[in-house]
């Protein structure tokens, strides 16, 4: 497992791969590829979200479960897959959410979303692997340990986040976060089976580009370059 963070995140976050869990989380990676599993992402691409959001620039946390577990799909950033893949469902729905929230949102032609990423919106997954074609399993290895410590070092350490959670599972890692200092918004999930219980019409984008305006800070441009 190649750990590649941005030094803005390895200096807040470096301790965190000598600890026991992290040396067993690394052994059981190792097993699942000597096993002959095919992991996703690729080895280069499973700590991208913190190459592309410094945490000195971050603005917007957006949290997803787990990684797509089909070929080319995850590359490290929640919600987001390669170009050239047919963009996922919960994605599908997440960009006409973004057509009605934002004026002038052109829904784009695939689903990278490393335009938000490098803009401080940081796409973060409870679990950073996944064993190809078997979601969540890589759950309860070690990962959540890891990235709830993520959550719990921007509560502590930065102020004026907005935090997006969307259904159950993200909504229970508020309890992770000090709703004095920070701002959390919160709707069912986007997937085709919970979007319309209120995902739609919940209005996220404008609401965090509001919060940022009003914590002096530069919106985020939700619009997405075209192939």
């Amino acid at each position: 497992m190649a750990i590649e963070l941005e030094p803005s995140w390895l200096q807040v976050l470096g301790d965190e791969f000598g600890k026991d869990y992290m040396v067993q989380l690394r052994q059981f990676l190792k097993d699942e590829k000597g096993a002959g599993n095919k992991i996703y992402p690729k080895g280069g691409d499973i700590f991208n979200a913190f190459q592309k959001t410094p945490f000195t620039g971050l603005k917007v946390v957006i949290l997803g479960q787990d990684p797509y577990h089909g070929e080319k799909q995850a590359h490290g950033l929640s919600f987001s897959v390669q170009k050239g893949i047919t963009i996922p469902p919960s994605l599908r729905n997440i960009y006409k959410e973004l057509q009605t929230d934002i004026p002038g949102f052109v829904i784009p032609n695939h689903g990278d979303l490393t335009e938000w990423a490098e803009q401080g919106v940081l796409l973060l997954n409870a679990s950073l692997t996944v064993r190809a074609g078997l979601p969540g399993s890589h759950q309860k290895k070690g990962w959540e340990v890891f990235t709830d410590n993520v959550i719990k070092t921007i509560s502590d350490k930065k102020e004026g986040i907005v935090f997006i959670l969307w259904g159950a599972f993200a909504q229970a890692k508020a309890a992770l976060i000090d709703q004095t200092k920070h701002h959390i918004i919160k709707s069912p999930h986007p997937s085709p089976f919970s979007a319309h219980s209120g995902f739609f019409g919940s209005r996220p984008f404008s609401k965090t580009n509001e919060i940022l305006m009003k914590e002096g800070k530069q919106p985020i441009d939700w619009q997405i370059s075209p192939l």
